[in-house]
């Protein structure tokens, strides 16, 4: 039984911090520590559930915070820039679930915790077929795209009710309750990592239970920017169309490239920022 964990770190127990979550900046390397602890939290669920192959994802920024040298031996390790399918990368058919590990909600929701969708200044929203929605659902349809149901989802107490709200009797644990976006009530590890070893191992346990969660054909994508220059910049990628100044939207009947399309955004996001990029 394989079983997909993808790991993002805004949700990971004890981090509030936006430093905590960036290279060099105070507190990150505990804070990899800790997003490390929770990954193998899930991990040991897993094994104890009977899974038999586990492979980790490391979704956050730049994908190179999960330390390799404290992940469980069991399981293998997705790390490093370049994942054309970014935080649902190396998941296909052949796994049996997938877990999200370190969530948070999507931007704008009340008392969630570092609240954002993708990009934490340059997206004010994003659109599924229209429908707003934040990392756990883009990446739950990716999932279901592939026939693999979503069956834990980690993380602060809001994304916990984001995802039972989209994905019904799925496993969800908060390891944090929020007080405003940079403030949080926390557990402490040890409390939080055994709740979501015993998570892991319930949804494992009856993977059986669950559906895919499936947004059906075509997918449309629709991106409201903060910036017009950044809008503007996105919509020379061939297929993305503008809608208004701050508004672009792309369709496809391939799922896949929905997610690739969001690094092609994070890197034309960035080149904008700092005044490389045409429209800078």
């Amino acid at each position: 039984m394989k079983i997909y964990l993808s790991v993002d770190m805004e949700g990971v127990t004890g981090l509030t911090d936006p430093e905590e979550m960036h290279a060099g900046k105070r507190g990150y390397e505990r804070g990899c520590e800790l997003m490390t602890a929770d990954a193998n939290a899930a991990i040991e669920g897993a094994f104890a559930a009977g899974a038999t192959q586990v492979l980790v994802n490391d979704a956050h920024g730049s994908t190179k915070n999960l330390r390799i040298d404290l992940l469980d031996p069991r399981a293998t390790l997705l790390r490093g820039p370049g994942k054309s399918q970014r935080m649902a990368h190396g998941l296909d058919p052949g796994f049996q679930a997938a877990c999200l590990i370190g969530y948070h909600a999507r931007a704008g929701v009340r008392h969630g915790v570092l609240n954002h969708t993708w990009m934490g200044k340059e997206i004010q929203n994003v659109y599924l077929n229209g429908e707003v929605c934040g990392e756990t659902r883009v990446v739950a349809a990716c999932a279901g795209f592939h026939g693999v149901p979503v069956v834990l989802v980690t993380g602060d107490e809001a994304v916990g009710e984001e995802a039972r709200e989209l994905l019904g009797d799925v496993e969800t644990v908060a390891v944090k309750k929020g007080v405003d976006k940079f403030a949080a009530e926390l557990l402490p590890p040890s409390v939080a990592q055994e709740r979501i070893r015993e998570a892991a191992a319930r949804a494992v346990g009856r993977v059986g239970d669950y559906e895919p969660y499936r947004v059906a054909a075509p997918y449309t994508l629709g991106v409201e920017w903060n910036s017009t220059a950044i809008a503007a910049a996105v919509a020379l990628i061939p297929g993305v169309k503008s809608v208004d100044s701050r508004h672009t939207e792309f369709t496809t009947d391939d799922y896949t490239q929905i997610m690739a399309l969001f690094g092609l955004f994070a890197a034309i996001a960035g080149q904008v920022a700092c005044g490389s990029g045409p429209y800078g």
